[in-house]
């Protein structure tokens, strides 16, 4: 019921009653999504994803982690030490996972819909089922490290060994295969700043030979990050004019903040103090050719005794870094409570 007050009489006077009676509501026909963000990481990894099959280890990337040969110095005579034949190369191992987002549609309910709905209901469900899936899986590229049935997020991709010591069936540690491993640094309760994030990038190349190519962080994170940036601008007016003349007024602040060439973006879904320097050469969302968003349709649940129809939504895919060692991961930062 409406409620009382404004233009609309008390609830529970006469008035009140008979107007209810005989006006029909004012729906606004658009059902307005309240309960999930979007992310930087999840846009990267759709627009950047990799078509994969089906197969055991649907997902075998070779890799070279040793050298195949090796180099000499020779004098004018030119001879060489008998080569041997050394291993150099390994299999990178993934299997993709499954999520089903199934969708109900009661037959009742399209009878009842049927010419008289606002928002049809199977159409809201269908459109949050992809909402809902998008949101599960940005959850898990974040948090998961063990569950074999999600994704297998950063906290085990870009790793040195200590949360994950295998990734890909690759066993990493310090001793043993240190090139499948992430540079892993503790920035020491401090705050982000241009130095300190320059620092850790520099540190990224130098142990993985390739800038990254965007870093994630917490928007709280992000945000001290930004007052860096924001105390040292500056605004030039064009002689004879004024802010006041222009429409659009001055801009001030950033979307991304810039550090070494490397754009840092806020994400909603990663832990405050930490930033990901991430490289999207190496790092992709490999999805199943026939499991992207696809529906299955909808089938009868009549053999259930029920009047109605059951669908569902699937997604098959699998995040898959094939050079660790290209990526780092900095814990430990100070970070706004917002």
């Amino acid at each position: 019921m409406p409620i009382g007050g404004a233009i609309v009489p008390a609830t529970g006077s006469q008035q009140f009653n008979e107007l209810t009676y005989v006006t029909r509501r004012a729906f606004i026909p658009k059902l307005v999504v309240q309960i999930y963000n979007s992310t930087p990481l999840m846009a990267a990894l759709i627009a950047n994803s990799q078509s994969a099959s089906g197969g055991v280890s649907s997902v075998t990337v070779p890799v070279q982690g040793a050298q195949f040969v090796n180099a000499q110095w020779s004098d004018y005579s030119g001879s060489f030490a008998q080569p041997s034949v050394q291993q150099g190369a390994y299999n990178a191992e993934f299997d993709l996972k499954l999520m089903i987002s199934p969708v109900p549609f009661l037959g009742m309910e399209g009878a009842v819909q049927n010419d008289a709905a606002i928002i049809p209901l199977i159409e809201a469900r269908m459109n949050d089922a992809t909402n809902v899936m998008m949101d599960a899986m940005a959850t898990a590229l974040y948090t998961n490290t063990t569950n074999t049935q999600q994704f297998i997020g950063l906290p085990a991709a870009v790793d040195d060994g200590t949360t994950a010591a295998t990734y890909g069936n690759i066993t990493r540690s310090s001793t043993v295969n240190s090139w499948w491993r992430s540079k892993v640094y503790a920035a020491g309760s401090v705050n982000p700043t241009r130095q300190n994030i320059l620092q850790y990038i520099s540190g990224t190349v130098k142990n993985g030979a390739e800038m990254p190519s965007f870093g994630v962080c917490g928007f709280g994170t992000w945000t001290l990050l930004a007052q860096d940036f924001v105390g040292q601008e500056q605004y030039v007016i064009t002689p004879g004019s004024g802010f006041d003349n222009d429409p659009n007024g001055p801009q001030a602040a950033f979307r991304a903040l810039m550090v070494a060439g490397v754009p840092i973006y806020p994400d909603p879904y990663c832990p405050e103090g930490t930033v990901y320097f991430l490289n999207t050469n190496y790092l992709s969302l490999y999805i199943h050719e026939q499991g992207s968003f696809v529906f299955t349709g909808f089938e009868s649940t009549l053999p259930n005794w029920q009047i109605g129809y059951v669908g569902a939504v699937l997604m098959i895919a699998e995040l898959v870094n094939v050079k660790p060692k290209a990526m780092t991961k900095v814990t430990g930062y100070n970070y706004l409570s917002l």
